[in-house]
C-alpha cells in the first residue's frame, strides 16, 4: 500500500511539473514561470500595441515587483512610447533584481544610444559579450551602435 501511495505521489508531482513547466523569457538565463497577464502583455508588445500593454505591465510590476522580465518589458514599452526617464528607471530596476539580465542590458544600451550616451551603450555591449559572447542581444546592440 505504501508503494502505491509513493507511486501516486510521483505521478502527481510529474503532472504538476508538466502543467506548470518552466517558461524561458526572452533576455534571461533564468527559468521562470510567467503568468497569463505577462504573456498577454508580451503579445501586445510584440504586435506593437505599446499603449495597450502599458497598464498591464504597470500592474504586473506592482503585483510582482521582483519580476525582472516584467520590468524589462515595461522599460522597453516606455522606450517605444518615448517615455525615456520611465524606461531608464525600469531598466535600473531590472538590473537591481538581476545584474546579468541580458535583455535589459541590450535594451538599456539601446536607450543609451537614443540619449546620446554612446560610451554607456558600449559598456553594456562589453558586459553582454562577457555574459553571452556573440548572442542575439549582443549582436542587436552592436548593430544599433554601428548605426548610431
Amino acid at each position: 500500500m505504501i508503494q502505491f501511495y509513493s507511486a501516486l505521489m510521483i505521478v502527481g508531482i510529474a503532472c504538476v511539473t508538466v502543467m506548470v513547466g518552466p517558461v524561458f523569457s526572452a533576455g534571461t538565463e533564468e527559468t521562470v514561470v510567467q503568468t497569463a497577464p505577462y504573456d498577454e502583455a508580451k503579445a501586445m508588445v510584440e504586435e506593437g500595441s505599446f499603449a495597450a500593454a502599458l497598464p498591464k505591465l504597470v500592474g504586473l510590476t506592482q503585483n510582482d515587483p521582483g519580476n525582472a522580465d516584467a520590468w524589462n518589458l515595461l522599460g522597453f514599452t516606455y522606450r517605444k512610447l518615448g517615455a525615456l526617464e520611465d524606461s531608464d528607471a525600469a531598466y535600473l530596476k531590472v538590473l537591481a533584481i538581476n545584474p546579468d539580465h541580458i535583455g535589459a542590458l541590450e535594451y538599456q544600451g539601446e536607450l543609451f544610444i537614443t540619449q546620446g550616451k554612446i560610451d554607456a551603450a558600449k559598456a553594456n555591449l562589453l558586459r553582454l559579450q562577457e555574459l553571452c559572447g556573440d548572442c542575439e542581444e549582443a549582436q542587436d546592440l552592436a548593430k544599433a551602435l554601428d548605426a548610431a
